[in-house]
């Protein structure tokens, strides 16, 4: 203990200011797309339309039909939005909310409730409980859903409306969804509730570092089962080109597209069509696009690799971690409730970490034992130095704990 405190000492001697709170890309990442700021378009498009002017509120029929072969689904049940997959999934969550299907908003309901993922995303969490959706969890496994948990929560719960999760790289954790686990997941949640909807955020889609599992897109999953209108499948450029100047995509069924264009009539006269046809210009298709995100995956991995070795010198008896494929995090499981404590100690030598408790609704880590890291935005010099810090603070968080 006592040589660990004196390395943790020197460490904070050192005045460092080093953040890995988000999942946010290097500029080294951020300069793969620097050509769309330069690059001029024409001003009509694909099908006569002037970009520069009002319309079109669910994209350019170009950037949909990129969509479309992004997510293996139906241009006409594609949307092409702005930079935010969020917006998208809001508009849809604030139809079902004020107008619902077939006339049974959520509003009229009595405490309707949502089922998340957990380890999950803050930021899903954030927006359910903006929209006065209660939140109960759903753990993960190595093939995706926990489905004995899945079952027990929609017996145990009242008015259950959906259930939302990152099935490819699942943020923060990692796990690859396999397609027997999603097919399960859309029949029980369908027999559930007819109207049950699966809002699946496909953010690291295309965002492999290593080898990982094929996925047959959930689209395809879905129409086999006639359950279209039970999913919304939602992915963005946000992490392919520039964070908040990218390009967003949305596809569902007939009923729910119907409904998150009626709620985008409400409040959006046009996307930026000229930023939508920028993008179709440069990314141009999807293997385009799998080559471009090849050498996103050559700035990251060596990011991943270092912390994999970094993690590595924490003993079992203090906590495991994941070693994902793609994506945008690792996540450390302590052994013991000291992830607050891990913060708090991080925070004494300069490294800024998420929250201890953010990857569970309302804040709440039932054990306090699960952490966020996010390797990306930071190069490879200050990420070594973060690790050390990082390893340090579990070490002793743990020691002190006993």
């Amino acid at each position: 203990m006592e040589n660990l405190l004196k390395s943790f000492e020197e460490l904070k001697q050192r005045n460092l200011r080093i953040d890995l709170t988000r999942g946010k890309p290097h500029s080294e990442q951020l300069d793969l797309s620097n050509s769309l700021m330069t690059q001029a378009v024409e001003p009509i498009g694909e099908n006569g339309i002037d970009l520069r002017n009002y319309g079109e509120p669910v994209g350019i029929i170009e950037a949909r039909k990129l969509g479309a072969e992004i997510l293996d689904s139906n241009v006409n049940l594609t949307i092409a939005g702005e930079q935010s997959s969020y917006l998208l999934m809001t508009q849809l969550l604030l139809g079902r909310y004020l107008f619902g299907l077939d006339d049974n908003p959520w509003k009229d309901e009595e405490e309707p409730a949502f089922l998340c993922a957990v380890p999950g995303f803050d930021r899903h969490f954030a927006t359910l409980e903006g929209l006065n959706l209660k939140m109960h969890t759903v753990d993960l496994c190595p093939s995706g859903v926990n489905l004995d948990d899945l079952k027990d929560k929609l017996s145990k719960h009242p008015n259950i409306k959906g259930f939302i999760c990152v099935p490819r790289h699942s943020n923060p954790s990692g796990e690859v969804f396999s397609d027997e686990n999603i097919i399960d997941l859309l029949k029980i949640t369908k027999a559930h509730d007819p109207n049950f909807i699966n809002l699946f955020d496909h953010a690291y889609l295309i965002h492999d570092f290593d080898e990982t599992q094929t996925q047959t897109p959930i689209p395809i999953l879905a129409d086999s089962l006639s359950a279209l209108d039970n999913v919304a499948v939602f992915t963005s450029f946000s992490k392919v080109t520039f964070g908040g100047g990218g390009m967003a995509f949305l596809t569902t069924g007939e009923k729910n597209f119907k409904l998150i264009e009626r709620v985008r009539n409400m409040m959006v006269i046009c996307p930026d069509k000229i930023n939508q046809r920028r993008h179709v210009n440069f990314l141009k298709n999807k293997m385009n696009i799998i080559e471009h995100m090849k050498k996103h995956a050559r700035l990251i991995k060596p990011k991943f690799d270092l912390v994999n070795k970094k993690l590595s010198n924490i003993p079992n008896e203090i906590g495991e971690f994941t070693k994902p494929t793609g994506g945008y995090f690792v996540t450390f499981y302590a052994k013991r409730p000291i992830a607050k404590k891990i913060v708090a100690l991080s925070a004494e030598a300069g490294l800024m970490l998420t929250p201890a408790g953010s990857t569970y609704p309302y804040g709440n880590d039932p054990n306090d034992s699960v952490l966020r890291i996010a390797p990306t935005y930071i190069n490879l010099d200050e990420l070594d130095i973060a690790m050390e810090i990082f390893v340090l603070a579990a070490q002793i968080a743990h020691l002190q704990s006993l």
